[in-house]
């Protein structure tokens, strides 16, 4: 008889704080953290735009997730507390109040997201829900962030 072992796939994840929210993206596409960063606003950019940095000799564009997921713009400061640079082809970073240290976590912990399409989550952005040390963390799909954020501002322009 043939022995079946449950091995979950599991996760490396980078946690971080944005609004009363804590977020996550994989730990592979992360590609560092850098702080107190001022960003240079893009003009006629969507609220989920909140401008440039330029990190590690990299031009960034830094997207506020909690504006992604909800539709609520941070009160950011002028100065970013945290830019999480994401790896990838496009020059992305992510607003974070606090980076938190990385867990590990089973694919199968991360269940997907019950909210409806015009509330939260109206791209894909959340990929899903995890629970871990009591909290809830709404981890980010990487690859539909910046789509997403383009995507309001068109939806805003066609109502006007």
């Amino acid at each position: 008889m043939r022995e079946v072992s449950p091995d979950p796939q599991l996760h490396d994840l980078v946690p971080f704080t944005a609004g009363e929210r804590v977020f996550a993206v994989f730990a592979h596409e992360v590609e560092g953290t850098a702080e107190a960063k001022v960003p240079a606003p893009l003009p006629h950019s969507p609220p989920a735009v909140l401008g440039v940095v330029c990190v590690r000799g990299r031009m960034l564009t830094v997207l506020d997730p909690l504006a992604l997921v909800t539709g609520e713009t941070g009160s950011w400061p002028a100065a970013l507390p945290n830019v999480i640079a994401l790896s990838g082809d496009e020059q992305l970073a992510v607003a974070a109040r606090e980076r938190l240290d990385t867990i590990t976590i089973a694919a199968t912990d991360i269940q997907s997201p019950t909210l409806p399409d015009d509330a939260e989550n109206p791209h894909g952005v959340a990929l899903g829900i995890a629970r871990y040390g009591g909290e809830e963390i709404t981890v980010l799909s990487v690859a539909h962030l910046f789509a997403a954020a383009m995507r309001r501002k068109e939806r805003r322009r066609r109502r006007f």
